[in-house]
């Protein structure tokens, strides 16, 4: 078993019984896996793939996978933003697979 199957399995065990299923897309997924583990090489946690970390661990916290804003995102549309943790009823296709708005709010600091 690979790596990215590992992840995938834990991650798999614990966020179903929550209610939150992997994308069926398993080609995606896998290379959102990837992305987490790149991410968690790189520093030292596994910050969203689909967003800039900083490396800095406080200023990041809003964005380690599972990130803050996976519920809500899941809850009003079926998917959270980068699409890898989606609902049932959207993997069933009862769900539009529109586009999911960014909600991590701008920070002032971004660019420093």
């Amino acid at each position: 078993m690979t790596e990215i199957e590992r992840l995938f399995e834990t991650l798999r065990k614990l966020q179903e019984p929550k209610g939150y299923f992997f994308n069926d897309d398993r080609e995606m997924t896998f290379d959102l896996l990837r992305g987490l583990l790149v991410n968690k090489a790189r520093y030292g946690y596994m910050s969203c793939p689909c967003r800039l970390a900083t490396g800095d661990y406080e200023r990041d916290r809003d964005i380690i996978c599972p990130c803050a804003y996976r519920k809500p995102d899941v809850e009003e549309f079926g998917s959270c933003y980068c699409y890898l943790y989606v609902s049932k009823e959207w993997n069933e296709g009862k769900v539009p697979h529109g586009y999911v708005p960014e909600r991590r709010p701008p920070r002032e600091d971004a660019l420093l």
